[in-house]
């Protein structure tokens, strides 16, 4: 199960953080993220368009709902990632199909707070994330 706190939290403490602290608060965020083993990090669960390498790979527990595990080589970008999944961790399909991703994530100004480089790849990974989610609640 996920360690990764709500994303309402998340954003609670983020608000109060300015820059380098912001940064170390992704980094920690990442770090809370469930390891994921070597073997999946292949090109097929490998996100394109990220300037760092970001791998999700979707789990489905035994009640139906929706676990991903995923990893980044950069620690911010991993923080990132753990952010994504914050919004729909071991959620059901057809939930994670619903959310809004981008909704969600559109109070912490990621654009505006990192480089275009470190959030070129977070459209693919949402759609990614809800393509598979479209897919298994079908």
């Amino acid at each position: 199960m996920s360690g990764l706190p709500p994303t309402h939290d998340i954003l609670d403490e983020y608000e109060l953080l300015e820059g380098e602290d912001r940064y170390r608060l992704l980094i920690d965020l990442g770090r809370a993220l469930e390891p994921m083993p070597d073997a999946l990090k292949t090109e097929a669960t490998k996100v394109r368009g990220c300037s760092a390498s970001v791998w999700v790979y979707p789990t489905r527990l035994d009640d139906g709902r929706l676990h991903f595990l995923a990893d980044s080589n950069a620690a911010i970008t991993k923080g990132i990632v753990a952010l994504v999944l914050s919004t729909v961790q071991d959620r059901s399909a057809t939930e994670v199909a619903r959310t809004s991703i981008e909704a969600a994530l559109a109070p912490f100004e990621l654009s505006r707070h990192l480089s275009a480089n470190r959030t070129q790849g977070v459209p693919n990974m949402i759609k990614l994330i809800q393509d598979t989610a479209e897919r298994l609640a079908a």
